[in-house]
């Protein structure tokens, strides 16, 4: 499927999405990142024609993430008049949430909690304003792979680009017209001091996901089968006690 097609399809996904709902939604609620992910997310939300809250959530962000971050929501407030952008730092509530859980010290616990406190942030908004959380994860890393944090990036109400991989995205967004920077930016959760992008932490570059995923005679494919292995519990739904009468 061409960009071009790919874009409204997922847009009238979106708008036949809320229509359909008894309580129609009175925003769409985004969280901007700075990465090709949220950066598409937001920019067909905001073709939808509802209103579009565009949310930057710093929490101790390197500059250049940050940067971006705030770059695309400037340049969706200048080309659609129905998108509110939203700048909130997080980093005192951060600070004070890990001095109280000092004892629980973990970086790989507190990195996931910035992704939940920007989760519980989004739902703050999107319950203030009567809006809906629009989900930014793909069909490489979220539905592939698992590379999300449970409750925090993947708590949302709907999830536009599931079925996209990585190139969709990177596709729609040179259709869209997003920054070349965006487009260009190595991957990154923006959830470490370090900047450790993607593909340090998965082993393994997106592309070649791809491929894996696709293809069970690639050289990767076993590697692509161990990481979705140890990420299943994010991706299969909630173990259930049934009781048997």
């Amino acid at each position: 499927m061409q960009p071009k097609k790919r874009v409204n399809y997922i847009k009238n996904w979106i708008v036949n999405y809320c229509n359909s709902i008894e309580k129609k939604p009175s925003y769409l609620v985004v969280g901007v990142s700075g990465g090709i992910d949220s950066a598409v997310v937001s920019t067909i939300s905001a073709l939808t024609g509802f209103k579009v809250k565009a949310l930057s959530m710093p929490i101790r962000q390197l500059k250049f993430q940050d940067d971006l971050s705030k770059k695309h929501i400037k340049w969706l407030v200048k080309n659609f008049s129905n998108v509110d952008g939203v700048i909130l730092n997080l980093d005192e509530t951060f600070n004070s949430f890990e001095k109280t859980l000092n004892r629980f010290k973990s970086e790989h616990a507190f990195a996931n909690s910035r992704a939940r406190l920007r989760m519980t942030t989004l739902y703050q908004v999107a319950g203030s304003s009567g809006g809906i959380v629009v989900g930014t994860g793909n069909k490489v890393e979220d539905f592939g792979v698992g590379f999300y944090t449970k409750y925090g990036d993947g708590g949302v109400d709907i999830s536009p680009i599931a079925d996209c991989t990585k190139t969709d995205v990177w596709d729609m967004g040179k259709y869209l017209g997003i920054a070349d920077e965006i487009i260009k930016a190595e991957p990154t959760d923006g959830l470490w001091a370090d900047g450790r992008t993607d593909e340090k932490q998965l082993g393994m570059s997106y592309k070649e996901l791809e491929i894996a995923m696709k293809d069970p005679n690639d050289k990767n494919y076993n590697k692509y089968l161990e990481i979705r292995k140890k990420n299943l519990h994010k991706i299969n739904p909630i173990p259930v006690c049934i009781i048997k009468k």
